[in-house]
């Protein structure tokens, strides 16, 4: 008779007990909007995130809303205020969210987190990480919570847009990059938080043009940390300034060239005499576009 014999076990790493963040979701509208919410859900399940079937089991809820028609905006209205009755915490995306830019939505609804139009998967996305960031697991996650870096890790770059729109004659960048495209500020926040926590020191600022930040998308309203926030320049760096300052960083600007708004970022910058020598934010460009912008 064969016997067939155990290896002795091998003591196994055993996963910490971890609750799953779960978000409620209400679809309404017509089968564009559904395609919405199925792209958002999509997004949230791939990081890791819960769909609860109820407002009892949910951390929070988006509400994918309709304004095509009176009744619409009834139907809409009500289940923003049901989830809010319900659960408490509450996203509103879809067409009645753009609205007056919101406006209309918060004035019915004060409470609600967050308010994006639609086709805003990034958006709402933003929303949900600043209301409910998805914790690193160790043991799933391949990759830190900051991305993978080649730079030591004392400093990193932040790309906070691609393309430009100018046609230098000297300048080969947008035949290469094509026009300018600014990335969610939302997306851009949450990348330097993850960084600032990752024990990153100086954060550098990189794009074509800086100083352009959020002209191609007319500076339209993002969210960051739940609350709303212009995707333009000077907004940018007052939120970067004030992570800075939580982690005891500092922020350097590259490729800024003299727009007219540039003027409030200086004054940002010397804005505290105290620490003006330490300011956690500063400029600088790459020598030689300084030296090609100047012919």
């Amino acid at each position: 008779m064969t016997r067939h014999l155990r290896p002795p076990s091998l003591p196994s790493a055993r996963r910490p007990p971890r609750k799953e963040p779960r978000v409620g979701f209400v679809s309404l509208g017509c089968p564009k909007a559904l395609v919405d919410s199925e792209q958002i859900l999509t997004r949230l399940r791939a990081e890791g995130y819960g769909v609860a079937p109820s407002y009892a089991g949910a951390d929070l809820v988006v509400v994918n809303t309709c304004g095509f028609i009176d009744a619409a905006v009834a139907e809409s209205l009500d289940a923003i205020g049901e989830a809010l009755a319900e659960n408490g915490k509450v996203i509103v995306t879809g067409c009645l969210g753009a609205k007056d830019g919101g406006a209309f939505i918060r004035e019915a609804h004060p409470r609600v987190l967050a308010v994006t139009g639609p086709h805003a998967a990034a958006e709402v996305m933003a929303a949900v990480h600043a209301q409910l960031p998805r914790p690193h697991d160790p043991f799933a996650d391949l990759v830190p919570p900051q991305g993978v870096k080649l730079t030591p890790r004392h400093y990193a770059y932040l790309k906070i847009s691609e393309g430009c729109n100018h046609r230098c004659t000297f300048c080969i960048i947008p035949a290469l990059r094509g026009d300018l495209v600014s990335r969610p500020i939302g997306d851009v926040l949450g990348e330097a938080a993850r960084l600032f926590a990752a024990g990153v020191k100086e954060l550098l600022v990189i794009s074509q043009d800086t100083s352009a930040y959020g002209v191609d998308v007319r500076y339209r309203t993002g969210f960051w940390d739940g609350r709303p926030i212009r995707t333009r320049m000077h907004e940018l760096v007052t939120a970067l300034d004030a992570l800075a300052r939580a982690h005891g960083a500092w922020v350097r600007l590259h490729y800024v060239y003299p727009y007219p708004h540039v003027d409030d970022v200086v004054a940002r910058m010397t804005a505290d005499p105290a620490r003006a020598a330490s300011s956690p934010i500063s400029t600088c460009r790459s020598s030689t576009r300084a030296r090609a912008s100047s012919s």
